[in-house]
């Protein structure tokens, strides 16, 4: 573990022109493994700076230098690394800002709608990519791509840590295993572009009314429809239906995809995706000594609901986190 003087003493020398760091401010945002600090700098011309500490207990942690070249490379806007110490597993960052989508929750929709518009701007660039045309060496460059059993992963994890580790069921009904198996064999045979995979409000930063892309080392092949669920159904966010249909004919239009397509794939990675996020939320508050997280379960859960409802397949999954949730809530009332 660095003291706050390692890390300014490793600044100053990891870092060419005479740069001068005179104080450290940690970021205290999010449930990854990693830290964050803003380096406050002598030189005006360089105000600040982010130095990302990580560790090698998630393999994507070492992906993120190679994610970052790889965005910017295709046009995304990303922030550019000044330096990275490979031995002591520090990165040195371009300072985008603290102003993330997030922060713009409460604004007015004339406000925030072109902030998401360009935040779908900016992840559109990866969905466009062929993955077909991807060397071997860039994807081994990436995690693995989004397929069967990737899905599968996802649905066990949410069956491990919230149905069971959370809300204490233990047997999964024979119609939503079948629900469950058919949405994953569905999903993994599509055609996949590369997705962000962790694409919800706080990892888009507002820049001059841009929005740059952050915690993109999980980048890898993947449906489109993935990244947008996660962002148009961020369980951190309030968003009228109307809101987010707005913004899903806008991307369809804006890339020339057939909506009613669009909107099928949709509501399959919107099941999976809130699928993934509640397993995560039960896993961080109950195993990894993050409570907080435990607050988003509520909104995770309804949204689940609602959109098992769009399709007939999704239906007993909807039906079965209804009654067990509804279950549970009357033995804690008693």
């Amino acid at each position: 573990m660095f003291t706050e003087d390692d890390l300014l003493e490793l600044t100053r020398l990891r870092l060419p022109g005479g740069i001068v760091p005179i104080s450290l401010e940690e970021i205290l945002k999010g449930g990854s493994d990693r830290r964050f600090y803003r380096v406050r700098m002598a030189d005006e011309a360089r105000a600040s700076m982010i130095l990302m500490t990580y560790t090698l207990v998630r393999p994507d942690n070492l992906r993120f230098v190679a994610a970052t070249e790889r965005l910017r490379g295709l046009g995304v806007k990303a922030p550019e690394v000044f330096a990275h110490d490979e031995e002591r597993l520090l990165v040195w960052l371009e300072d985008l800002g603290a102003v993330d989508l997030h922060a713009f929750r409460d604004e007015a929709w004339e406000i925030r709608e072109p902030l998401y518009r360009e935040a779908l701007r900016e992840v559109a660039k990866l969905h466009e990519v062929d993955v077909t045309e991807l060397s071997a060496a860039d994807l081994d460059d990436m995690e693995p791509g989004f397929d069967e059993g990737l899905y599968r992963w996802e649905q066990e994890y949410f069956l491990t840590h919230f149905m069971q580790g959370m809300r204490g069921v233990e047997d999964v009904p024979e119609e939503v295993e079948r629900v469950l198996k058919e949405l994953r064999e569905g999903l993994g045979v599509l055609p996949r572009g590369l997705v962000h995979r962790d694409f919800q409000s706080q990892n888009v930063i507002v820049r001059d009314g841009g929005a740059w892309l952050i915690d993109y080392q999980g980048v890898r092949p993947g449906l489109a429809a993935y990244d947008l669920a996660s962002l148009l159904l961020d369980p951190y966010v309030e968003m009228a239906e109307e809101e987010r249909l707005a913004l899903l004919r806008w991307y369809a239009e804006h890339r020339g995809l057939n909506f009613e397509g669009l909107m099928e794939v949709y509501w399959r990675c919107a099941a999976q995706r809130l699928m993934q996020a509640l397993g995560a939320y039960a896993n961080l508050s109950r195993n990894l000594g993050k409570p907080h997280f435990e607050a988003h379960v509520p909104v995770g859960v309804a949204r689940l609901k609602v959109v098992c409802e769009q399709l007939p397949l999704l239906e007993p999954l909807g039906r079965w986190v209804d009654q067990t949730t509804s279950a549970l809530a009357l033995v804690d009332e008693v």
